[in-house]
C-alpha cells in the first residue's frame, strides 16, 4: 500500500492512503503539541488492533459474543537496548467459553499480520527519487531469475516475458501498480490483489497454480479492463471528457436518435435488434452514454466486426455497459491468445448459467483421470484436510463445451460454492476452476457461502446469475448434488497444437458458436501498447437481462446527477422537481446515491453513505415538510446501517420533529436536555435543519465541476492517462 506523507505545521505530519488521513504529532516533551499520537504509538496500536481483529473474526464465525472479551497489549523495553522489546498481549475471556474455543482464540492471535511481519523482519529500502510518481512499477516486487523461461498452456510467451511486457505497458501509461495482498493457503493455488496506488478503485485479482502465473493473470486482467474502460463504467467522466474530440475511443461514432426518439438506423443490425428490442420498445434516449451524459451529442457507439462476414456494426457504449459487465474481455501476448481467453470466459459463464438455472446434475471426474493432474489433486487435498469436501465435475454437458467445475462444501455452515473454469484444455479449465474457488479467499471467508435450496424460483431468478457472475455468491440447487448425473463424463479436449495452437483454439471455439447459430462481434483495442479485445455474443453472453436497457438503465443517472451535485444551489421549486423524480422512478430507497449518479464519493463521508431514502429525507427537511420528513426518519432509524454519528443525528431529529408536530408540546421545554443527551454541535445541526439555517447537513457542497471530490478525481486521473494515450496513438 502506498502511503503519502505531507509535512504540516511544527512537528505534525499527515499520512494519506486510500480514503483515509492519519495525523501524527509528538508529545510536548519532544517539542510537539501532543495533538495526535506519535508514529511509534500508531505502530504499537496496530499490533494490538490486529490481534483484536483476529479474535473478533474467530468469534464471529462461531457466534461467540465479544462483549465480555477484553484484550490489552504492553510493550516491555529492554533497559540495555530500547529497540529490543517484548510485546505482551493478554486476553481476558469469560468463564462460559469452552476450552476448545479458548485455545482457538489464542491461536487466532498468532495469525496477526502485524505480528508476523515484525517477526519475519521487514527489509527497508531507503532511496531518493526524482519523482515519487515516476517509478510506476516500483511496488511490483516479484523478480524472476534472469533468463528464466516458464511456459504454461494458453500463453504465447513465457510467463517472465509476459509479466515484463505488461508491467512495461502500465509503467509507460504512468500507472503505479501495487500488490496489496498475496494468498496461498492450499498447495498450487495462488491469488493476489493488485491496484493502482493513486486510484485504488482500479483493481484486479489474479489466480494461478504458481505466484508467477497469478501475477500474470492479475496484470492481464488489469490491462483488459483499462483497454475496455471497465474500471470507469457507470461513472461520470466530467465535462472536459464529455466535450472532448472523443469520449471512449478515437474510432467511436455518435448518432442522433430519429423522429419520436427512434433508434438511429446506423446502430446495431437486424440480428442484434431482434435480440435487444424484441417488442419495439427500445428508444434512442435509452442508449445515451452514461459516462458523458452528453444528450445533445447523441448516442456514443463503438465499432465491432461481425464474425460471419467481416462487416462493421456499431454498438452503443451504453448497451455494452448495461448488459455485459466484464464478460468477454481479455488481453494477451497476441490477439489469438486474447480471443481464446474471451471465448473461454463466455462459455464458462453461459454454461454455468445453463447448469445452475436448469438444476443439472453433473458427472464426477473419475479418479484415474484426476490423477493425471497431481498438482490439482494436491490443492484439492489441501482443502479437504481443512474440513471442506470437494466435488470435481465435468461441466462440458457431454463434451459440447470446454468447461469444468469444482464445488466446495462447508459442513460448518451448510454453504456451498460452485466454481467453474473454461479453456480448450481440460487441465487448464480444471485448474482455473480450482484457483477461482480460492481467489482472494481465506478459510474464514468460506463461512459466508450461501446454502443450497430446492426452491427452483430462487435459483432461476435472473439476478441469482448476476450474483454468481460478480463473486459466485449466488444460490445453487440441491438437485445439482444428485449422484444421478444428467450427462455422461467425457474426457474432452478442444486444445490446439504447435505454434498456432491459440489460433486453432480460437477457430474451434468460434466454430462451436457458429454451430449454435450465434453471431459473434469483436472489437480489438491496442492503442495502450498491449493487445486486448472484447467479444460480444448477443443472446448468449449477456450478464444482465436485456429488459434492463429499458427498466434499469444506468443512464437514469442523467435524471438526477446535475441536481444532486448542485443540491445546495437549488431553489424550492427545483428541489420539489428533484424530489418528484426520486419518488416516481421506481428507485430502491436503500440504494446508494453514489451508484445512482455515477460518482465515487469517499466512503467515509456522508456523501459516501447517502441513500436515496436519506436524500429524500434531507430534501423534505429543506422544504420544511416535517410530516413526510418524520416518516422517512422513522424508516431510516428502523433500517439504518449508516454510522453511529448519523444515527444519533436522526434520533435527535426524530424527537424534535415529534415535538414540532405535536399540539401539546413546546420545543423550548426539551432543548436543554436534548443538548445534554446529544451534544451542542449535533443539536445545533438538528435545530438548524428544522429552522432552515442548515440545509443538507453533512453534504459538503460540490457541483458538476466535481470540486472537493478527491476520490472521484483520482479515478478521473486514471482515465485521463488512457485518454491521452489513445489520442496520441490516433495522431
Amino acid at each position: 500500500m502506498e502511503i503519502k506523507v505531507n509535512f504540516l505545521d511544527k512537528l505534525r505530519l499527515e499520512a494519506k492512503f486510500d480514503d483515509f488521513t492519519v495525523i501524527a504529532d509528538q508529545p510536548i516533551r519532544y517539542k510537539g503539541d501532543g495533538s495526535a499520537p506519535g508514529p511509534f504509538d500508531y505502530f504499537l496500536a496496530s499490533s494490538a488492533l490486529c490481534a483484536a481483529y483476529f479474535v473478533k473474526l474467530y468469534c464471529n464465525t462461531r457466534n461467540i459474543p465479544t462483549e465480555n472479551i477484553r484484550l490489552s497489549q504492553n510493550n516491555i523495553v529492554d533497559p540495555e537496548n530500547r529497540y529490543q522489546q517484548i510485546f505482551k498481549i493478554q486476553v481476558e475471556l469469560p468463564p462460559d467459553i469452552s476450552e476448545k474455543d479458548r485455545e482457538g482464540i489464542l491461536r487466532s492471535i498468532d495469525r496477526c499480520t502485524v505480528k508476523k511481519v515484525v517477526q519475519t523482519g521487514p527489509e527497508f529500502v531507503i532511496e531518493e527519487v526524482a519523482n515519487l510518481d515516476a517509478d510506476a512499477q516500483a511496488l511490483l516486487t516479484l523478480n524472476p531469475e534472469a533468463g528464466a523461461t516458464t511456459y504454461i498452456p494458453g500463453k504465447d510467451l513465457p510467463l517472465e516475458q509476459t509479466i515484463a511486457n505488461m508491467s512495461s505497458v502500465l509503467a509507460n501509461l504512468g500507472i503505479k501498480i501495487e500488490i496489496a495482498s498475496w494468498r496461498n493457503i492450499v498447495p498450487n493455488v495462488w491469488s493476489l490483489h493488485i491496484r493502482d496506488a493513486h486510484s485504488p478503485m482500479c483493481f484486479t485479482n489474479g489466480k494461478g497454480a504458481t505466484k508467477e502465473s497469478a501475477l500474470a493473470s492479475a496484470l492481464g486482467e488489469y490491462i483488459e479492463r483499462i483497454s475496455n474502460n471497465h474500471f470507469y463504467a457507470g461513472a461520470f467522466w466530467g465535462e472536459e471528457i464529455a466535450n472532448a474530440a472523443f469520449v471512449h475511443y478515437p474510432n467511436e461514432q455518435w448518432f442522433k436518435p430519429g423522429r419520436k426518439d427512434a433508434l438511429p438506423k446506423e446502430i446495431l443490425d437486424d440480428y442484434t435488434r431482434g435480440i435487444y428490442d424484441p417488442d419495439g420498445e427500445l428508444r434512442g434516449s435509452h442508449l445515451i452514454d452514461t459516462n458523458s451524459g452528453n444528450t445533445e451529442r447523441g448516442i456514443c457507439s463503438l465499432p465491432f466486426v461481425r464474425e460471419s462476414d467481416g462487416k462493421t456494426v456499431y454498438f452503443p457504449s451504453n448497451l455494452i455497459e448495461n448488459l455485459y459487465a466484464s464478460n468477454g474481455m481479455s488481453a494477451g501476448n497476441t490477439l489469438a491468445e486474447a480471443q481464446v481467453q474471451c471465448l473461454s470466459e463466455i462459455f464458462e459463464r453461459a454454461v454455468k448459467r445453463e447448469i445452475l438455472e436448469g438444476e443439472i446434475a453433473l458427472p464426477d471426474v473419475p479418479q484415474d483421470v484426476l490423477a493425471k493432474y497431481p498438482g490439482i489433486v494436491e490443492g484439492i487435498k489441501g482443502l479437504e484436510e481443512q474440513g471442506f469436501p470437494v466435488l470435481v465435475k465435468d461441466a462440458s454437458l457431454g463434451g459440447q463445451y470446454p468447461v469444468m467445475c469444482v464445488t466446495l462444501m462447508n459442513p460448518r455452515t451448510g454453504g456451498v460454492f460452485a466454481s467453474f473454469g473454461a479453456h480448450p484444455s481440460l487441465e487448464v479449465a480444471l485448474e482455473r476452476s480450482l484457483t477461482e474457488l480460492m481467489q482472494g479467499r481465506s478459510f474464514e471467508g468460506l463461512n459466508d457461502l450461501p446454502r443450497p435450496t430446492f426452491a427452483s424460483e430462487a435459483v432461476t431468478e435472473p439476478y441469482n446469475f448476476v450474483e454468481h457472475f460478480i463473486d459466485s455468491s449466488g444460490v445453487v440447487s440441491w438437485r445439482f448434488f444428485s449422484a444421478k448425473a444428467d450427462y455422461e463424463f467425457v474426457e474432452w479436449d478442444f486444445s490446439g497444437h504447435g505454434e498456432n495452437s491459440n489460433a486453432d483454439e480460437a477457430a474451434t471455439l468460434l466454430g462451436i458458436l457458429k454451430d449454435m447459430g450465434k453471431e459473434v462481434y469483436t472489437a480489438v483495442y491496442d492503442q495502450l501498447g498491449a493487445t486486448a479485445c472484447r467479444i460480444l455474443v448477443p443472446g448468449y453472453s449477456e450478464v444482465y437481462p436485456v429488459e434492463d436497457l429499458i427498466w434499469d438503465n444506468t443512464n437514469k443517472s442523467l435524471l438526477f446527477r446535475e441536481d444532486v451535485l448542485n443540491i445546495h444551489r437549488l431553489d424550492d421549486e427545483q428541489l420539489e422537481a428533484l424530489l418528484d423524480r426520486l419518488e416516481n422512478n421506481e428507485l430502491d430507497d436503500y440504494g446508494d446515491v453514489a451508484s445512482l449518479i455515477g460518482i465515487e464519493f469517499d466512503e467515509n463521508t456522508v456523501w459516501g453513505q447517502l441513500t436515496v431514502l436519506e436524500l429524500r429525507l434531507l430534501i423534505n427537511l429543506a422544504l420544511q415538510d416535517f410530516e413526510e420528513a418524520q416518516e422517512l426518519v422513522s424508516a431510516f432509524l428502523q433500517y439504518n446501517d449508516n454510522t453511529v454519528d448519523r444515527g444519533l443525528f436522526y434520533q435527535a431529529m426524530s424527537a424534535v420533529l415529534e415535538i414540532i408536530l405535536s399540539d401539546d408540546m413546546e420545543l423550548d421545554d426539551y432543548v436543554n436536555n436534548f443538548r445534554r443527551m446529544f451534544g451542542d454541535a449535533r443539536m445545533d445541526a438538528v435545530l438548524g435543519s428544522v429552522d432552515g439555517s442548515v440545509r443538507f447537513y453533512g453534504l459538503t457542497p460540490t457541483s458538476m465541476k466535481l470540486e472537493g471530490l478527491d476520490r472521484h478525481q483520482r479515478l478521473l486521473d486514471s482515465y485521463k492517462k488512457l485518454h491521452a494515450a489513445r489520442a496520441k496513438a490516433a495522431q
